[in-house]
């Protein structure tokens, strides 16, 4: 059929042949044209050549809308451009598709947590991890990497603002995250780039007094299977949370009373000994026959977690005892109140407690597995004593303050 302008009488005039495919060419723009099947269906194309190559056609869309006439010229006038400065249209579609599905987040997420998390961030990869597979990435799964914008960060930092030290952690993930696709030029640049960091948290002071301690106690009494077992081994170790939920059977000597974490899960890659009092040997004897993969679990596969709904439960139970010990003593319950506090903050209390036990500070630190203060700079690389007596001598007596509370 004769070239002639496409216009909207145009495409109407168009009678389907039965046996081919009718294409008439704008007499406007080279290359933007209209094909009829014998179905009678309809679109506008544009055909090309890059650099002299073959002829390549590509669809623009079919007649209706969006497509008429005009708009599809306007974007045939775009492809026009395109093949001008050498670039094929069909591939940089197909380029473009690629890269996206390259791109997109929760598989980025996954491939970042690989190359760089687990071997950077080597004690503190698995929380990082989790911000990202917990916060993030249920809201931009399906996006492209380089298509969220400071207004999706903000977004989500703002929904955590009366958390400020998850805000902070969420924001140096991310802040992590989105320079690396930099340095690999997988992006071109990072949506938070001058974005200023949140407020440092201050460090936290809270520590359990004895009471709470024990109140804690009687309370992990009550919960299920495997949080009681879990916070009592969290008091009596004063071990990092997620070290103790993660704690494996293929660890625990029962014969040699020690725990030994292994230089891979340990926060200062160093295989730490956890000597095991009294108490301790006793909740891990309630929990045999069982001496094979996670102790703490539910599934068989996972370790215990759910920590901000098992310290809910704990809190009311804690707040529940207290209450009662003020009734039996004749006070007020209604005055009876508990501070806020973290699974983290048993921590501090084991080490205050044994601080004021008389156990030297470079034996507190040895029993945290904290590389600083005593431990650090030159005294930490030249003075490689571990101090496992003193160590067990400290946990024992810690174990015994705790049975003289009545824990």
């Amino acid at each position: 059929m004769a070239n002639q302008s496409i216009t909207i009488r145009t495409v109407r005039s168009i009678k389907p042949d039965q046996k081919r495919d009718i294409y008439v060419w704008d007499t406007r723009l080279k290359g933007f044209g209209l094909r009829t099947t014998p179905a009678g269906s309809q679109s506008f194309v544009f055909q090309y050549r890059v650099d002299g190559g073959p002829a390549r056609r590509k669809t623009i869309g079919p007649v209706g809308s969006p497509w008429t006439p005009n708009t599809a010229r306007r974007e045939a006038e775009k492809l026009l451009v395109q093949v001008y400065q050498g670039i094929d249209p069909v591939e940089a579609k197909r380029e473009a598709k690629r890269k996206k599905e390259a791109l997109k987040f929760s598989s980025y997420c996954a491939r970042f947590t690989e190359l760089y998390l687990k071997d950077r961030w080597r004690g503190t990869w698995k929380a990082a991890n989790q911000t990202l597979e917990n916060v993030v990435v249920p809201r931009w799964g399906n996006m492209a990497l380089n298509e969220i914008t400071r207004a999706d960060i903000v977004k989500v930092l703002d929904e955590y603002s009366d958390r400020p030290a998850r805000r902070k952690e969420i924001h140096s993930v991310l802040r992590k995250l989105f320079n690396w696709a930099l340095d690999r030029q997988d992006i071109d640049a990072s949506p938070l780039l001058g974005m200023k960091a949140p407020k440092a948290v201050p460090a936290r002071r809270r520590v359990l007094s004895d009471e709470e301690v024990v109140a804690l106690w009687k309370a992990s009494e009550k919960a299920g299977w495997p949080w009681g077992p879990f916070v009592r081994m969290l008091i009596l170790t004063m071990q990092r949370r997620q070290e103790v939920a993660e704690m494996d059977w293929s660890e625990v000597d029962l014969e040699a009373r020690k725990w030994i974490l292994p230089a891979a899960r340990a926060k200062n890659d160093e295989e730490h000994i956890i000597p095991l009092s009294n108490l301790a040997m006793a909740e891990l004897k309630r929990l045999t026959p069982a001496r094979k993969g996670l102790i703490f679990t539910t599934t068989g596969s996972t370790p215990v977690s759910g920590f901000f709904k098992g310290k809910r439960s704990l809190t009311e139970d804690m707040l529940a005892y207290l209450k009662a010990r003020r009734i039996e003593e004749g006070g007020d319950p209604d005055l009876v109140n508990i501070p806020n506090w973290r699974l983290h903050d048993i921590r501090r209390t084991g080490a205050t407690n044994l601080q004021s036990l008389g156990i030297p500070v470079e034996v507190t630190e040895s029993v945290l597995n904290h590389i600083s203060g005593t431990r650090a700079g030159v005294a930490g690389i030249y003075n490689r004593y571990k101090y496992d007596a003193e160590k067990r001598a400290a946990l024992d007596a810690w174990d015994r303050k705790l049975a003289a509370l009545g824990c």
